[in-house]
């Protein structure tokens, strides 16, 4: 047996997860966002050069307080995230200066 890669104390009661692959957000590339049912909020774990999780993750719109049922990288770059309370969402992640857009 071996350990998790990835795990959280308490329990996030993680949700959709995808590894990011695109251009939009360079600096994002083989990064992982987890999608947090308790704790309303999506993870990004930065992976270093060995491949390993570093800690601590980073917390993504906690500030909606809604739980994040998915997440999944568009064929555009794009994160989009889909949000499960009753005013749900599907929200697109973009870069907020533009200067990673592309046409």
């Amino acid at each position: 047996m071996e350990q998790p890669f990835l795990f959280w104390t308490p329990s996030i009661a993680a949700a959709g997860i995808t590894i990011y692959t695109g251009d939009r957000f360079p600096q994002w590339k083989g990064h992982i966002f987890v999608g947090a049912m308790r704790g309303n909020h999506l993870e990004r774990v930065t992976i270093d050069a060995k491949g390993l999780p570093q800690r601590p993750y980073e917390t993504l719109l906690a500030e909606l307080k809604q739980r994040i049922r998915e997440v999944r990288q568009g064929p555009d770059g794009l994160l989009y995230v889909l949000t499960e309370e009753n005013d749900s969402a599907l929200l697109k992640i973009e870069p907020a200066d533009g200067a990673a857009k592309t046409n």
